[in-house]
Order: structure tokens, then C-alpha cells, then sequence
């Protein structure tokens, strides 16, 4: 978990990085807000947040996986090369510098709902919701040259509150059955329908 958590701390750097070159070359300055607005979040606060938290819950691991290692690799380079042929006529038609990219955004973003489907712990899950988020804004930045400040900031609320709600439901879960594996919710759920 700590690992996937620095993943996501340099996904985010490196997001920060493409929106500050796509702000240099083209002369907006609100992506300049844009990129610090991401690394002092999506590299600072948020994985410090997740990281607090994974040291409350003492979650270290995360070995459970609903499909085993290679195949989800296999998944994975198919829907890269499903991303990029599906992004390659809409990067055609579009007349930015950087529409080579979204290929690039569509994929990390199939990667990130293959991660949040494949794992069963719930702090991974949340993980790949907010990668989902970061190819999202890569796609924004990168394909329309960004959206405007007040559409970034209120997103960028959206995901520190569903962050922090999240924060509250694992320790809930963490309480109510001494673990966070999924499987566990769906035993209640299952119990809920028998009754």
C-alpha cells in the first residue's frame, strides 16, 4: 500500500509537471495556479492523508486480488491498446500541440477503474478513484489547454471532502469487522437480503 501510495504521489508530480509545460507553451497563466493547485494537494496533502491513515488502521499489505497478477497484466495491456486506438480519431480531429496525449490520459484512466476493480481492499480502491481523477485532469490540461479555475477548484474540494468521508467510512468498516477486505460488506449484504 505504501508503494501505490508513492505511485500516486508521482503521478500527481508528474501530472503538476505536464500542466506547467502546457501553461509555459502556451502562454495561460491560470494552468500555472492549475499546477500548484495539484502538487500541493495530489503530491503533498493527499498522500499524507492516506498515509496517516494507513498508519491509524496499521494496513500495511495489500495481497488480496480478485484476478491473479498476469492476467490482470493482460487486461492491462489490452485496454492500453483499446485506449489509444479509441483516443487516436479524436486526437486527429483536435487542433492542440499536445493531442498526442490523449491517448495517454484515456489509458491511465482504464488502468485506474482496473485497479479500483481488481483489488478487494478498500484504501486501494480509493487509490485508483483518485488516479482515475488525476487521467482526467490530464486529458483536461493536456487536450483542451485546462478548464477554468473555479471548475479545478471545486473539483479539487470535491476530491480532499471524498477523501476525508472516506477516511471516516474505513474506520468504520476497520470497526465494525476488523478489517478492510471488501468481502466482508458483501456478507452483509448478503445477510440483509436473507431477512
Amino acid at each position: 500500500m505504501l508503494t501505490l501510495i508513492d505511485l500516486f504521489a508521482a503521478q500527481g508530480f508528474a501530472l503538476a509537471c505536464s500542466t506547467a509545460i502546457v501553461a509555459y507553451a502556451t502562454h495561460q497563466s491560470h494552468l500555472y495556479w492549475s499546477a500548484g493547485l495539484t502538487l500541493t494537494l495530489k503530491v503533498g496533502l493527499l498522500p499524507w492523508l492516506l498515509l496517516r491513515m494507513i498508519r491509524k488502521l496499521d494496513v500495511r499489505w495489500d495481497v488480496e486480488r480478485l484476478i491473479n497478477i498476469p492476467t490482470t497484466m493482460l487486461i492491462g495491456i489490452v485496454l492500453v491498446v483499446f485506449s489509444f486506438n479509441l483516443a487516436f480519431p479524436i486526437a486527429k480531429l483536435a487542433n492542440t500541440v499536445t493531442r498526442a496525449t490523449l491517448g495517454i490520459a484515456m489509458a491511465s484512466v482504464m488502468l485506474s477503474f482496473l485497479m479500483m476493480i481488481t483489488r478487494r481492499k478498500a484504501i486501494p480502491q480509493v487509490i485508483g478513484f483518485l488516479s482515475m481523477e488525476n487521467g482526467l485532469l490530464f486529458a483536461a490540461t493536456s487536450a483542451t489547454y485546462g478548464m477554468p479555475m473555479v471548475v479545478e477548484l471545486g473539483i479539487a474540494l470535491d476530491v480532499l471532502v471524498g477523501v476525508l468521508i472516506l477516511g471516516v467510512f474505513f474506520f468504520q468498516i476497520r470497526e465494525q469487522f476488523d478489517s478492510l477486505d471488501l468481502k466482508h460488506l458483501e456478507k452483509l449484504k448478503e445477510s440483509e437480503w436473507n431477512e
